[in-house]
Order: structure tokens, then sequence, then C-alpha cells
């Protein structure tokens, strides 16, 4: 067993005004972490032997396992347990929680729907009113909080039929991505055939009232939340017939395999679109004629773009496409005359990444400038009409409709204004509040500002750093720094009621858009793939040394936080530089990059990582940033407490069962290593209100107890001895 020693806070009742931070230095107490035994597995890359000692923890089916597990969780709430501020977190974000959440109404049928919840439930409810009645007149349509007793169990997705008499939706039990599919008839609100199983990273896309196109893999051996799933294929269901009946329309040739497969109906019903990858990034695509019923046709027949379409008018298509464009643009083709090099250029690449969508009739394209939204509408000739006036500076997303509407609804966030919901009138293109945000948080009283850094290269990467107005620069303030850095995702500003608390605790969080990201296009994205991918650890690096260097927050006050890919962000920098920051948060981590490919959908994540199977030179990179094989005995780690969760099957917990046993087992210091283990949850999605309350309350109160506060620090008083 190894022990090490913990300060416990203290009950203070006087504090001197030296001692402005309330550094908690007082009663200690002995920790013994579980005991993880070592097994002696080792793995041979290239002719060189990689030892793999709690391989064992990568089966989550064995009582072993469980029992690891539960011992686990002890020892961490037992510590968290002992701080004497987390009910008052907890309370806090319980009142920050609790107001009503309400969408903006979509029309289906004859029926206008949208989501609403009270504050507390643990899962939106779903409800109607009929087209040209009032919201207030709704009934309830649909409850997800019946879905289980402990709210668990959510709402992943929904498709109606066009005539609205059809709704199919798609439940997650306990977070994991296999999903059942359940059909209602939408006036009598009963069930409609059978319930589909085991559908995995599907959408569900009707061809008339007849049946729907939904994805999913052959169910693996072993364990479903954790086995290796890579056969993605496209299915068709006929509604009132058994699932083993469904045919496979795409996919499922041995010798041509797609590890991601979607198909949709277009409008017309006309066409299926079909879009095959291997990898997250790159795709083929098809269309086949559902009329004729002829096998598919390329339109893209290799995985060197990202191609998808987004209107059609018989067989004139306009795609989006980064063919020649790393920041995309939309062109249009005819399906006889599929040559990319003919393409016609609807609206031309710019200097900034466009991710556009269609209402009304128009094109509305947002640009990603500086990780903040631009949004211009324009002709289907590509003819620009106007550019949107937004509220303000931040993130607005939302602009579809259906072709025949005069209005669309879109939000507007950013980290310091709570979303909420415009209605824009497509023709003049003026915008009203339709719903503005209930949460009791005064935004007048924060400050959002973009900053430029200097990575270890020379690359200027943006960072937006958020807190109270009046912050005092004086290198003592609570900090999160939050990354991601991967697959071509954008960290846009958004807000987030749990931010909101730690703000109002005079925490500041600070958010870098790291390379690896969207924002900047392809160019960016691959900048930090592959063997670019220390570039990510290096941007993240340095946007703590400038919050530190401009006395936002120093060492002792720091923490470091990301989850999925921002895991490894956090588990490479926490081991590259250990002396960073006081406190690590590695969630939901990629963590042992020598194996992720070897688990659920990992090989796709291939095209950013790379694997160790790749070649020798592949194999020393990954192996030289994993923070699985990066944890050094004689070094003192910061404050850690990795999460995860027992339905994680995206990134399965193993990453963070290996990744805490190391860290337990190496780690010199004083400081805590911990991993926090949520049950009947999975990668992050559908989570309950309840889980989400409860994890963030133990965020913030680790955090602050290990950068010494024996109070929150917007409690503080100076009171003289």
């Amino acid at each position: 067993m190894k022990k090490i020693l913990l300060g416990m806070a203290a009950v203070a009742v006087f504090i001197s005004c030296e001692n402005e931070n309330k550094k908690n230095e007082d009663a200690t107490m002995a920790m013994t972490y579980p005991e993880t035994k070592k097994v002696d597995t080792v793995d041979v890359y290239h002719g060189k032997e990689v030892k793999d000692p709690y391989r064992w923890l990568e089966d989550d089916k064995s009582d072993e396992t469980a029992q690891w597990v539960a011992q686990q969780n002890k020892t961490t709430f037992s510590f968290l347990d002992q701080i004497s501020y987390r009910d008052k977190i907890k309370n806090r974000l319980t009142e920050l929680f609790n107001y009503e959440r309400v969408s903006a109404p979509s029309k289906e049928g004859d029926w206008e729907y949208f989501s609403k919840n009270d504050g507390l439930q643990n899962q939106s409810v779903l409800y109607r009113y009929k087209i040209g009645d009032k919201p207030e007149n709704a009934e309830l349509f649909l409850d997800p909080n019946t879905f289980s007793k402990d709210g668990t169990t959510s709402l992943a997705g929904s498709s109606f039929t066009q005539d609205g008499s059809l709704f199919a939706y798609a439940i997650s039990e306990g977070g994991s991505d296999w999903r059942k599919i359940i059909v209602l008839d939408t006036q009598t609100k009963e069930m409609v055939g059978d319930t589909l199983k085991d559908v995995k990273f599907s959408g569900i896309s009707w061809r008339g009232n007849d049946g729907f196109f939904y994805s999913s893999y052959d169910k693996p051996d072993g364990s479903e939340l954790s086995a290796k799933t890579d056969q993605h294929k496209l299915y068709y269901h006929v509604l009132g017939t058994s699932q083993d009946k469904d045919k496979v329309v795409f996919g499922g040739v041995p010798q041509e395999k797609y590890r991601y497969v979607g198909g949709n109906v277009t409008k017309d019903e006309r066409y299926l679109i079909i879009t095959a990858s291997t990898s997250t990034n790159g795709n083929k695509l098809f269309v086949k004629d559902l009329v004729k019923n002829t096998p598919p046709v390329a339109i893209i027949d290799n995985f060197d773009t990202n191609t998808y379409p987004i209107h059609n008018e018989g067989d004139m298509f306009w795609l989006v496409t980064d063919y020649n464009a790393p920041n995309q643009r939309i062109v249009k083709t005819k399906l006889g005359n599929l040559d990319p090099n003919k393409w016609i250029d609807i609206i031309p690449e710019a200097e900034q990444v466009m991710s556009p969508s269609k209402a009304g009739g128009y094109f509305f394209v947002e640009y990603t400038v500086d990780a903040v939204s631009k949004v211009v509408q324009y002709n289907y000739d590509g003819t620009e009409v106007r550019e949107i006036e937004l509220p303000g500076i931040g993130n607005a997303s939302g602009f579809s409709a259906e072709e025949d509407e005069k209005t669309l609804y879109y939000s507007f966030t950013n980290y310091v204004i709570p979303s909420s919901i415009y209605e824009l009138n497509i023709e003049d293109g003026t915008s009203t509040m339709y719903r503005k945000s209930k949460v009791n948080f005064n935004s007048d009283d924060y400050t959002s500002t973009q900053v430029f850094y200097t990575s270890k290269d020379g690359t200027k990467v943006p960072m937006i750093i958020s807190h109270k107005k009046g912050l005092k620069l004086d290198g003592k303030n609570p900090t999160i720094l939050y990354g991601y850095g991967g697959f071509n995702i954008s960290l846009n500003p958004s807000f987030s009621t749990s931010r909101a608390a730690w703000m109002e605790m005079g925490g500041v969080y600070a958010v870098a858009n790291l390379r690896g990201g969207g924002e900047y296009g392809k160019k960016w994205h691959d900048a930090g793939t592959k063997m670019q991918k220390q570039n990510v650890f290096d941007d993240f690096i340095a946007a703590g040394e400038w919050l530190k260097a401009n006395n936002y927050t120093s060492t002792e006050y720091l923490a470091i936080q990301g989850g999925s890919n921002g895991g490894l962000l956090v588990g490479a920098t926490m081991t590259q530089r250990p002396d960073l920051a006081a406190v690590a948060f590695p969630a939901v981590g990629v963590l042992d990059m020598l194996r992720y490919n070897k688990f659920t959908a990992g090989a796709g994540w291939a095209y950013d990582y790379g694997t160790a199977e790749d070649s020798p030179e592949m194999f020393e990179y990954l192996k030289g940033y994993s923070p699985l094989h990066n944890v050094k005995e004689g070094v003192e780690y910061p404050a850690t407490m990795v999460t995860t969760a027992d339905h994680d099957d995206r990134v399965v917990p193993a990453h963070s069962f290996k990744f805490a046993a190391e860290l337990q087992s190496k780690q010199a210091g004083d400081a805590p290593t911990l991993i926090r283990i949520d049950v009947d949850a999975g990668h992050g999605a559908g989570k309950s209100t309840e889980q989400t309350i409860n994890e963030q309350t133990d965020i913030y109160s680790f955090a602050l107890y290990n950068m010494g506060f024996t109070e929150l620090p917007n409690d503080q008083q100076q009171v003289k001895m």
C-alpha cells in the first residue's frame, strides 16, 4: 500500500490579513490508495517490448475490475466528503441549474414541437401544440424522465416523417453509444412495430411512411462496451417487420471496410445520399436513385476530401467540400457530370472556415473569425444578400428551416452571456428576441476577452479569458485552463451554467483554441495531427505560461482540464510539464496511445493520431507522448482527479483506469491522484442533471482544495487577529 500525506480543511474562524487566500496548511491525514496488482503482459512493436502491467483492467466484465472500481470510488469520495465547502458548491450549482430551459419550436405536420426542462429535471421533455395555437396550451408528447427511474436513460436522436404522422426516436441507456429505436404514431402516441436494438452511430432518415434508413455495426464478440467495432453498415427498416429482416443497403463487404456509414433521403425523396469513411476525416460520397432502384453512384470515390450535399433540385446538387479549398466552399454539379474539376463554384472559399446551412430558400453561412461567429445570407446562385447582424460577439448557431418558411430561429451565446433564442425574418434579415435565458446570472458583472499568445514555434494562438469584472491581476486567482485541440473541432464561445458558478466564486475560465481544432480550417487541423501532435501540447503549455506571465494566476492556482481528446491533452501536458499547474483533470481521456485503436471505434481516429502499427517512427512518436507510458518514478505530479464512466464505449474507461493506477504507483509528491468513476454514465451525452451537478461539484471542490483554499474564494473576509 502506498501512503501520502494530504492536508484536509480545518474550520477557520479568524484569518490574518496577510493570509488573504487562506492557504490550507492545517491538519493532515494519512491516505491509503487501493492496491492495484500488476501482471506480466508485454507487447512487441517493431521488435521493441512494451510492458502493460495493468492490462487486466481492460476487462470491464470481470468482478476483479468491478471491485477495483468500487474501491477507487470509495477512496475518492472519502477524500471529497471532507472538503468543508463541497455542499455549498453543490447548493449553488443546483440553484443555477434550476431555471426553465425551452428550445425553439419546430413544425412537424400539424404541430409545433419543442423541448422544455423545468429546471432540475434529469432529461428535457418534448411538448407540442397545434400550429396557430399558443405555446402555453402545449401538451406533453414524450417524457424521457420516464425511461428509467434514475434519469440515466436519455433521448439520443429523433426523426419525423414529412407529414409528421410518425416519430422515430433513439434512446441511450446509461450513456452508451449503443441505441434502441422506437416508433410512435403521433396522433395516438402509441408504439408502432418493434423496438430496434443494437444501433450505433446512426441517424434516422425516413423514406415516405414505409420505413427508414439507419446505421450500425455487427454486435462485437466480448464486451459490447469495449470490443472493437470495425464494419459499419447502412440498413433499411420496413415499418411493421422484424429487425432481422432489415436489408443492408450499403457496407458489409469485407474487401471494402467502412467504419462510419450514414444515409440521408433528399427532401424530394428521390435520392439516398450515402457517406462512407474509414476515419473521422475524409469521406466517400454516393447517391442512390430510390425511384429507379439503381446501385449507388460515386460522387467522390476517395477519402481525400470532406464533401456532403446541402441542397438539391432534381438531379442538380449543391455540395459543401474542402476539395481544393481547405476552408470549404459550396459548389454545384449535375449527377451526370460528377468530375470535381468541372464543379461550378457557388460560394467560393474564404479566409475563414465556413459552416453552411439553409432556410427559406437561402444559404446561411457561418464563418468562424478567430473562434467567433459571422453569418452571411446568400441566394442559391451564390449572390450575397446580407450579413446578419448578431446580438454581440460570440457564437451563433441554428440557421436552418424548411424551404417555405419565412422565419428561422437561432441561438446566440458566449462565455458570459447565457444562450438565448432569436427569431430571424428571412426576407429582411431582422432579428427579435424570441426567448431570453432565465438563468439567475448577471452577465453585466462579467467579461470575456480574447488574447493571442505565441506558442513554442512562434505560432499565434487565440484564447478567450472570462471572469468577474474588476479582477485583480495578482497571480492568485483560481483558474481553469480548458483545451481540446483535435478532430477539426472548434471550441466556440458558449455559456455554461457550471462555468458560471466557477466565475461567481472568483474563478477565471480560459479556453485556448489549439492547433488540431477546426478554428482556422484544414491546415490548422492537420498541424495538430499524427507526428505534429506535439504542437497541440506546446500550444496548451504556452497558454498556461501566458496566464501566469500576465498575472491572471500562478502555478499553485492553475488547473488544466479537457475531455476525450482533451483528456489526452491534459495527460500529455501533466506528464511533460508536471510543474505547469497545481491541479489536473483528464476526463474520459485517450491515454493509452499504443492501444487506443483496439477498442470500440478507436481505429477510426487514426487520421488524427496514427497508430503504433503504422511504422517504427510512428510507434516511437506515440510512445513518446502517450500519457500512460510517460508517468515516471520520482516525479511530483499535480493533484489529479481522473474522471470517467462505466458505460463510456467511445473512449473506454480502461484508458483512465490504467493511467490512474500508474499515477498512484509512481507519484512522488503529496498531491492526491484519484479517479472518479461515474456509474450508469457514458462519454458525456445524455448525462442526467443530477449527475452533471454532482460531477461539477466534485471537480470544483477538488480544484479549490488543492489550490489551498479553506473557504470559497468569494467568501473570504479579512479579519485581523
